[in-house]
């Protein structure tokens, strides 16, 4: 793929050919990965790991096999997301996502720049990320023969992404935060924010010690309390 004019300019976010034989050999690809990864059912973590590997195009090698089912599922704790198909996944390897972190079933991924996820994130059902963008202008569009385009889509750590949520390109949600069912995601997430609607707005920060910002202010009171009770 390094190779390819057209890959390289997907990747920077410009306007580039589609149906270039080099991404449409990927698209290939991943498509056919995500039909195994879907048709497995209830096979073991470890299997189940094995075909997600192959959708984002993780090449990492696989700890050796654990007598114990429980304690070989557990190999993949700290590596490996849980993924629940069926899943829909445009490229693949431009996708990346975080250990402890569960997608649920429906999941769409159009990820023509790069799509992160971090670790120990939560999706609800049918959440969508649209990294895929088309020109504005229809006589630049031009239907199927036209260029298409991208942005990055980035998902930080501990975030909470209800069930139906569309995250459209060039979207980055911060730390912490929640997105609430339904909501239409269309510009960034501040860290520690809940976030609901169509288009999503913020509706209220959310309090928690995970927030080195409310872990400062808690020390600032805990220090003034002290100074009272001295005084």
């Amino acid at each position: 793929m390094a190779h390819s004019k057209e890959w390289q300019k997907m990747l920077r976010g410009e306007l580039y050919w589609a149906w270039d034989a080099d991404l449409q050999a990927n698209r290939t690809r991943c498509k056919q990965a995500c039909e195994e990864f879907n048709a497995a059912g209830a096979a073991t973590r470890r299997r189940k790991v094995e075909l997600w590997r192959n959708i984002v195009g993780d090449t990492r090698p696989i700890p050796p096999v654990h007598p114990d089912p429980k304690q070989d599922a557990d190999l993949f704790e700290t590596t490996d997301p849980f993924v629940d198909g069926p899943i829909s996944v445009d490229h693949g390897i431009n996708f990346t996502v975080g250990p402890g972190t569960f997608l649920n079933f429906n999941l769409l991924v159009l990820d023509t720049c790069l799509i992160t996820i971090g670790a120990n994130v939560l999706f609800g059902p049918n959440v969508c990320l649209y990294g895929a963008t088309h020109p504005m202008d229809p006589a630049v569009r031009r239907g199927v023969k036209g260029p298409e385009a991208g942005k990055e889509i980035h998902i930080e750590d501990d975030v909470w992404i209800g069930g139906s949520v569309l995250v459209l390109a060039g979207v980055r949600i911060g730390k912490g935060s929640t997105v609430g069912a339904g909501s239409v995601v269309t510009k960034d997430v501040p860290p520690f924010h809940f976030v609901a609607g169509n288009p999503a707005r913020i509706i209220r920060r959310i309090e928690t010690e995970m927030n080195p910002d409310e872990s400062h202010h808690a020390a600032e009171l805990s220090v003034d309390r002290v100074d009272d009770d001295a005084a």
